[in-house]
This record gives C-alpha cells, structure tokens and sequence, in this order.
C-alpha cells in the first residue's frame, strides 16, 4: 500500500471515471473496464498527479447505499489493475455511498484511500435519503486492521443536507466526530469549483487536510492556496466526461500547483 502524503505544495489527485460496471443499465464490457484503470492510471502517473481515485461514475442511476456482488467485483479488478500498472497512491470511491465496499475494494487492492460522498448526517439527493455510516465504517475499518485513509464530503455536490448547519460545524464535526483523515469540498455540480469564501472559511477555523473536489482548472488554480490539494477530473478531459485523459492538460495543472 502506498499511502497519499500531503505536501507543502497541494496534491492532485486525478479521477479515473470507470465505464459502466457489470450489471448497470449501460454496461458493455469487462475489458472495457480493466483496461481503462489500467491505462488512465499510467497516464496520469506520467503527468505527475500524486495520485488517482477510482469511481464507478457511469453506473447511473445510482444505488444511494449499498451496491450489488457484480459492482464490487468490476471495481475490484478495475482498481486492482490501476494498482499493479501505477507506483502511485490509488483511492476508491462507490458511488453514491457504499463505504464499506470501497474499504472492502481498497483492503483487497492495497488502495491507500477511500471517498465517502455521506459519511455524517442525512442528505436528501438524487438518489433519496442517504445517511451516513460513520459507526459502521470506522468499526469496520479497525476491524480489517485499518491503513486506510477516508477523505470525506462535507455539503457534497448533487446533494442538500436534511438539517441545515454552519458548514464550519460540519467540518469540525467530520474530524472530531467521523474521524475523517481529509474533508473534501465541492460546488453544487460536477466540474463545479466550490465558494472560495467557504473554502477559505474551512482553511481559517478547521484544523484539516481540506482537499477541492470539484471544478479546478488552470483559470481558477489561485482556490488551491487555500487547501492542501484537488480532485481533479472533468478538466483533465476538456470538459468531456466521456473524453479521455489529456497528458498535456495534466501537466499543466500539476505544474501549476507545484508553484502554490
């Protein structure tokens, strides 16, 4: 396991967007699949990200809790395969909330890290209800020997929150109360930069690894001296989720960043 280290520059952290796993309306293949973890992730590491995360993004719609046995096995190769062809950090995220499949994924994998979109709190989505399951997750992880990290949402996009806070108390509250190792912050939508008035909000009053996890572009890269790194996708591939990963484009934004 190669675990994510934050640095005094940000981290980028690339998103490999997986094709539609087995048994989602809009699957094709498995190869398919494989062979794009495998392939984005070395191409990526080229371009210097610090590390990738994995996600089933074309399983729409999306389970809101847990996903079927077909699910976990396609991730589970996929992000076995971007593992063995990287040296970089791995990361898995089960959309829309299945923690415990993504720390499942990752412990099988040797993943360093895992996203969890509602690891606190009730948030009303696309999907329905989700309610976090921070009890169970981290009981879980102790019980599989721990090693991996959970960066959590806090106001996650696509998604509102059944009872309204201070986004700072949340913040704090997925620290202190879910034990989260990084808190991720997003705007409203996919490809969306969060506020930069809440992002620096976040930086001033939590004491957090705080990670962007929408939205950052080489126009707006000035947001990242506010946290300690980005997720990156959307811009990697022009705008065109279903594009593939612009090397050039990944540069570029890395260079940026080594410069915060």
């Amino acid at each position: 396991m190669r675990r994510l280290e934050f640095a005094e520059r940000p981290v980028i952290i690339g998103v490999i967007h997986l094709p539609p796993t087995l048994g989602s309306p809009l699957f094709r293949n498995m190869d398919e699949i494989v062979e794009k973890a495998s392939k984005e992730a070395e191409i990526m590491e080229k371009g210097g990200v610090d590390a990738v995360i994995v996600e089933n993004f074309w399983d729409i719609p999306f389970y809101p809790r847990r996903v079927p046995p077909e699910t976990i096995a396609s991730m589970t190769l996929a992000v076995n395969a971007a593992v063995k062809s990287s040296s970089i950090p791995v990361g898995v995220n089960v959309l829309r909330n299945d923690s415990l499949a993504a720390l499942a994924i990752a412990k099988a994998t040797g993943a360093s890290f895992i996203r969890v979109n509602v690891l606190m709190w009730a948030y009303a989505t696309d999907q329905g209800i989700i309610e976090g399951e921070a009890f169970r997750l981290l009981r879980k992880r102790r019980e599989l020997g721990g090693g991996v990290d959970i960066f959590a949402d806090v106001r996650v996009k696509h998604a509102r929150p059944m009872v309204e806070q201070p986004i700072v108390d949340e913040a704090k509250d997925l620290i202190e109360r879910g034990l989260a190792d990084a808190i991720i912050i997003t705007g409203s939508r996919t490809g969306v930069p969060p506020d930069e008035h809440i992002l620096r909000e976040i930086r001033e009053k939590v004491d957090c690894k705080l990670l962007i996890g929408s939205g950052i572009t080489p126009e707006n890269a000035n947001l990242l001296k506010y946290a300690d790194g980005a997720i990156v996708g959307s811009y990697f591939r022009g705008g065109d989720l279903k594009a593939p990963i612009d090397q050039e484009k990944v540069k570029k934004l890395v260079e940026i960043a080594k410069r915060i």
